[in-house]
């Protein structure tokens, strides 16, 4: 017995071992079997997966050690190179499945490049049901694509030029609760960087404008509240360093009979500091936080897709929703005139990054003439200004709702305190009486000293925020910054500290509201703080996905926190997005003028076999003719992938396996 022991441990190291394989089967005929189970558990363990299961063919003693679950454990942790001490996921059946979901279900195979557009990609959103996702470009484009034709590629449906209304790019779009309306954020055509935006609202019934909505600084995106009503912004300078920002609830679209019924209303006034502004809001509805940590509800996502019936019809009409008539929209309007002047006049768009350049111009300009001795009088002032006038936070705000409480809806925006750069998460609960336009409007609700709302909570990220996400279940919200120097101070907010390449991508649990402790990083960005743009993110139920300055996306595991993949472009990624149907489908954007279509490994094997149902193939047979015929082009024994690299976390490369299947047990 030792001396086939040391027989068969030489031919572990043949490629396919045909020793150890021949020499079982010879046992088997001549003799029966005679090696125990442990000891064949033994020689498995010094073997690669693709071996255990090259092996597991020989017979069927072979098959079922190689299912054996300490085998597959021990795989695991090796392969991935998973600390031990993490858990596997809770909603995990076994090692050999979840080893097998982080290898085959990664959608990482190019299937599609999409050149449509003319101009860098800036953004992609998917539809609730998963059927559409519309595109944002520097073509000053939006387009509706189609992801249901029955060839399975994707497909153009709709383009829509905003270049009439002297927007200089569309940056940023999302679908409304029931995929009927579209909401494009766009960027105007302005003098001196200006940044000014609007939000338009496009019917997806008839591809007609409902809407449009002034919305400043423009990156502040915009984003639905509910079915019917958005959230824009506005910024007001009172200083050379102090502002306000008032965050606007409008309605998408009027219907005739109800024109005298109130369509915009303020939601909150909130005073910024040290030239810091609010933008990039988004909604969370914190309706699932029951579930254990980092847990989806699986049926849930699926029945959340479902179509909901025809809705009422109604008759669109074209409603400018920033209009109020106040002081302050009057000012706007001299500043929409002047744009207009100075696009008369021939004024082009330019690659701009997408900060609030024009708030930091502004204070560059305004400070020429200013010492710093009345700066910093001028801040001391707002903060004593801030602390006087400002509305006490909610107090319920961390409680928890009990049963039969109606579900929080946060809003979530970047802001600051120290610098113009974002590097504060601000967080502010949005009440039912505030989730429509009619009903009181804003300062009714406060006393005649509170001019201005405190937010009901903070997060500091220490550093430049550069993209945020929602998991689908709102629990979690994933943040990109670019970090600053440990223990750096700001002494001046016009100069912040620099920031550093790695891109640092942070969880934090909307439910505890605080920061995991555990944020991922691999992609990087290069752009100094004053060029910083939007990198958007995505998170499916068990991944999460980014796009990057180093010419890739990327993809993690949620539960574990390991990188799964690189996408490969060839400029920029901007965007991300996964599909909320499918999370094997992921679409990637970037500044070379296309969107790739990824899926994963098993999905692409089945795309390529249409009408024939899955059914078990010979493992080492599929494995031996694509072991043959292709070439790896893999980092880290991920799947083979065209056009992009798959990471595992172990160094050189393992074999590859993207045609082979798992062969169930007998």
């Amino acid at each position: 017995m030792f001396s086939l022991t040391i027989i068969i441990k030489i031919g572990l190291a043949v490629p396919f071992h045909p020793l150890l394989i021949s020499i079982q089967q010879d046992v088997i005929m001549e003799r029966g079997p005679v090696l125990p189970d442990s000891l064949v558990l033994e020689i498995f363990l010094c073997l690669s997966h693709d071996a255990v299961l090259t092996a597991g063919l020989t017979c069927r003693q072979w098959l079922a050690v190689s299912r054996d679950e300490f085998l597959w454990r021990d795989l695991f942790y090796s392969y991935y190179r998973i600390p031990r001490y993490v858990p596997r996921h809770p909603a995990a059946v076994s090692w050999y499945r979840e080893f097998r979901r982080l290898f085959d279900c990664i959608p990482c195979v190019e299937v599609q490049t999409l050149r449509e557009h003319t101009d860098q990609v800036l953004h992609l959103a998917f539809s609730h049901r998963g059927h559409r996702f519309s595109s944002c470009s520097k073509d000053c484009t939006v387009k509706l694509w189609d992801t249901e034709q029955p060839d399975g590629n994707l497909s153009l449906v709709h383009s829509s030029s905003m270049r009439e209304f002297n927007w200089g790019y569309t940056q940023f779009s999302q679908f409304n609760a029931d995929d009927s309306l579209l909401l494009v954020s766009g960027v105007y055509l302005g003098p001196h960087h200006s940044s000014s935006g609007e939000i338009a609202v496009i019917s997806l019934e008839n591809y007609t404008l409902l809407s449009r909505v002034r919305n400043k600084p423009y990156d502040v995106f915009g984003c639905w509240l509910n079915e019917t009503h958005l959230i824009s912004g506005n910024l007001h300078w009172i200083g050379q360093m102090t502002s306000c920002s008032v965050l606007w609830l409008n309605k998408a679209f009027q219907d005739v009979e109800s024109e005298n019924v109130n369509v915009v209303k303020r939601l909150f006034k909130i005073q910024n500091i040290n030239a810091s502004t609010i933008r990039t809001v988004m909604v969370a509805h914190c309706r699932r936080h029951d579930n254990p940590d980092l847990v989806l509800d699986y049926e849930a996502q699926s029945q959340a897709q479902r179509q909901k019936g025809p809705q009422r019809p109604h008759q669109p009409l074209l409603f400018d929703l920033g209009t109020s008539g106040s002081e302050e929209d009057d000012e706007e309007a001299a500043d929409d005139e002047s744009q207009r002047e100075a696009r008369a006049q021939g004024c082009t768009a330019a690659r701009a990054p997408q900060s609030t350049i024009s708030n930091r111009e502004h204070v560059i300009q305004s400070r020429k003439n200013i010492g710093p001795r009345d700066l910093a009088i001028e801040t001391h002032v707002a903060k004593m200004m801030g602390r006087t006038h400002t509305k006490a936070p909610d107090c319920s705000f961390k409680e928890q709702p009990e049963s039969g409480e109606e579900d929080k809806t946060y809003l979530l925006f970047t802001t600051g305190s120290l610098t113009y750069s974002p590097h504060q998460i601000g967080i502010k609960r949005i009440k039912p009486d505030q989730m429509t336009t009619s009903g009181p409007v804003l300062g009714e609700e406060r006393s005649s000293e509170e001019f201005f709302d405190s937010l009901d909570h903070v997060i500091d990220i220490h550093g430049h925020i550069i993209g945020m996400g929602l998991s689908p279940d709102h629990r979690y919200l994933y943040v990109n910054s670019r970090a600053w120097p440990a223990g750096c101070v700001i002494s001046d907010p016009m100069s912040p500290p620099p920031i550093a390449e790695e891109i640092d991508l942070h969880v934090i649990d909307l439910k505890n509201l605080r920061e995991e402790r555990r944020s991922l990083r691999a992609h990087r960005a290069f752009t100094p703080n004053d060029e910083c743009f939007f990198i958007f993110l995505d998170v499916s139920r068990d991944f999460v996905a980014s796009g990057a300055e180093d010419k890739h996306g990327y993809i993690w595991d949620r539960h574990y926190n390991i990188c799964l993949a690189r996408l490969a472009h060839d400029d920029v990624v901007n965007s991300v997005a996964f599909s909320p149907s499918d999370q094997e489908l992921l679409l990637s954007a970037s500044d070379d003028s296309t969107i790739k279509v990824w899926r994963s490994p098993r999905m692409d094997r089945l795309a390529q076999a249409p009408g024939r149902p899955p059914r078990p193939r010979s493992l080492l047979s599929s494995w031996l003719s694509h072991k043959n015929s292709t070439s790896a082009s893999s980092v880290n024994g991920k799947p083979r992938v065209r056009n992009s690299e798959a990471h595992g976390h172990q160094a050189g490369s393992a074999t590859l396996f993207r045609d082979c299947r798992f062969p169930k047990a007998h």
